[in-house]
């Protein structure tokens, strides 16, 4: 049985609400599941993560494997690289998780056009730069 940690999905239409649990990855998105490991809200501004630590080790030692957006909530929260120090033996006691990510800004039609835009402006006109080599010298 191969065991994933995932997310699955809680809450009403339109407000998200995952719960981080480790699951059975032939099971379904919002299927059973063995474990609550922690939980994540991206409605709150700045969006929350919560972790139970001793769980979700158990779990990594165990051979569970983060899906990819699992695996970046947790090295957003600082808990990646404290299971790594954990893994070589350091000592990770004084390392305290985050409770909040920080979320890249959306693109709108707005941005993406002025992007688009700007490096058009920045480039030189070679045009101009022909028309004087052809032009006869005065003098």
């Amino acid at each position: 049985m191969a065991v994933h940690v995932r997310l699955r999905r809680m809450g009403a239409k339109k407000r998200p609400f995952y719960r981080i649990v480790a699951a059975d990855s032939r099971r379904a998105r919002d299927g059973r599941f063995l474990e609550i490991l922690g939980t994540y809200n991206p409605i709150t501004r700045p969006a929350e993560v919560s972790v139970i630590e001793d769980k979700l080790t158990k779990w990594l030692d165990q051979g569970a494997i983060p899906s990819d957006t699992v695996g970046n909530l947790l090295a957003q929260v600082g808990f990646t690289e404290k299971y790594e120090k954990y893994k070589k033996g350091e000592d990770v006691s004084e390392i305290a998780l985050r409770t909040t990510i920080t979320e890249r800004s959306k693109k709108t039609r707005k941005t993406k056009k002025a992007a688009a835009k700007a490096p058009a402006e920045s480039a030189p006109d070679p045009a101009p730069a022909a028309a004087s080599k052809d032009a006869p010298a005065e003098s």
